[in-house]
């Protein structure tokens, strides 16, 4: 809030905007799966560096949300911890055994990359991401053959899906103009013409 709130239009007011959508998400994967597994991938220095403002600890209300729901909470620093997880699950479920079925992206994107760390440490900028330009860090194969894959995200109809369909061979849906995250609801598209692309 150091520079949104001197926004015309400032855009994160609450820390948990990615939170509350991916748990709404959750919530319908629930209601037609109760069992399917569910994991959280959390860009762990956002919300330590959130709590410093916010005057409480973060994690443990994202812990409790993997609780409540059952799925599973992976915290990640770095692009690659990331990438290394997409490409070889984990112990317990290794990517050879068991592809990723659903793979959806809660947070700030432009058309080229998913930004981590928007606007945290610097104003309108990330200091970690994963650009269209690294995707093909990405292994083929480690996708169902009918994989539902999805950004919530701001523009990334216009460039990024193109280059995941091009680096994994799997169809994203993204964004062609602006969406807006809710409280109760999952993002909507908010501009006029915006529109959901694969």
């Amino acid at each position: 809030m150091a520079w949104e709130k001197f926004k015309a239009e400032p855009h994160d007011n609450w820390w948990a905007n990615f939170v509350r959508a991916g748990r709404i998400r959750t919530q319908q994967i629930r209601a037609v799966a109760p069992d399917v597994p569910v994991t959280w991938l959390v860009y762990k220095p956002s919300y330590v560096a959130r709590a410093k403002p916010e005057g409480r600890d973060l994690l443990p209300f994202i812990d409790s949300v993997g609780e409540t729901y059952n799925c599973k909470i992976i915290y990640f620093s770095r692009t690659q911890e990331l990438l290394d997880y997409m490409n070889n699950g984990s112990v317990e479920r290794p990517r050879s055994q068991m592809k990723i079925a659903s793979w959806e992206f809660f947070g700030h994107s432009n058309k080229a990359c998913l930004m981590f760390d928007y606007s945290n440490n610097l104003d309108s900028g990330s200091k970690c991401w994963l650009h269209e330009k690294e995707l093909g860090q990405i292994r083929r194969g480690i996708f169902t053959r009918d994989a539902f894959v999805k950004s919530w995200g701001c523009y990334c109809g216009e460039l990024f899906v193109k280059s995941w369909y091009k680096a994994t061979g799997t169809r994203m849906w993204g964004a062609i103009g602006k969406t807006q995250y809710m409280t109760e609801e999952l993002p909507v598209l908010v501009k006029v013409g915006a529109r959901w692309v694969r």
